[in-house]
This record gives C-alpha cells, sequence and structure tokens, in this order.
C-alpha cells in the first residue's frame, strides 16, 4: 500500500515514499513501525546522546541533527535524504507554524495540519 498526498490547490494528487520523523521514543517508534506496514522508506533524526535508540536502529536511515528543535536542520535533513513527507510527532514540532512553512518552502510534506491553522489554534 503506498500514501498518496491530497490534492492541494492546483495540484495533483502525488505518490509519496520517504518520510522523515522528527522526534524520538516511543512516539518515533510507532510511527517508523505504522510506516514499515505500509511500505514507506523511512528517515530519523537523532541527537548524538540518542545515537543507540531505538528509533534510529527501526529507522532505515538515521541523521544526526545538533538538536529536535532544530527545524532548519530537521528539514534540511529531509531534503537530503530525499523525503517527501516529514512527521513531526507530538509535542513543540507539531505545533510550529514555522516548521509546516518550512516543509512547504522545500517542498515536503508536512504530516498534520496547515502553517495557517496551527497559527489560528495559537
Amino acid at each position: 500500500m503506498r500514501l498518496a498526498a491530497a490534492p492541494l490547490a492546483g495540484r495533483s494528487r502525488r505518490q509519496l515514499h520517504t518520510l522523515l520523523v522528527a522526534n524520538r521514543g516511543e512516539i518515533a517508534v510507532r510511527i517508523l513501525r505504522a510506516a514499515a506496514e505500509l511500505d514507506v522508506r523511512t528517515v530519523a533524526v537523532y541527537e548524538p546522546a540518542d545515537e543507540a535508540s531505538l528509533h534510529v536502529a527501526l529507522a532505515g536511515q538515521a541523521l544526526a541533527v545538533p538538536s529536535y528543535l532544530d527545524t532548519h536542520r530537521i528539514v534540511s535533513a529531509a531534503a537530503e535524504a530525499g523525503c517527501d513527507m516529514l512527521h513531526p510527532g507530538y509535542g513543540f514540532l507539531s505545533e510550529s507554524a514555522g516548521l509546516a512553512d518550512a516543509c512547504d518552502e522545500a517542498g515536503i510534506s508536512f504530516v498534520g495540519p496547515t502553517a495557517s491553522t496551527i497559527r489560528k489554534l495559537g
């Protein structure tokens, strides 16, 4: 089974193949396992102290970032790895309109609400 992006204004449906998980711990593990069940290639990010973590081991590829809150580096890592989706998990990144905007600018589907919706929610 393949995921398909919902058509956005003026855009056609496209197949999605590679997901970057921008979180750690149990939430990252659950997202990675769900992606594997859907036959989606996965990329994890990790801080150096988490290099031996389960989410790093489960991902098809893992990239070090200075901080889980470094949205610029996370989006750059997603682009470098050829990701077409980014899942923020839960917490600060899932509530970041800046991250949703950065994904949109990079041509990466943000798995979550639009930046506009996040801003409206405060």
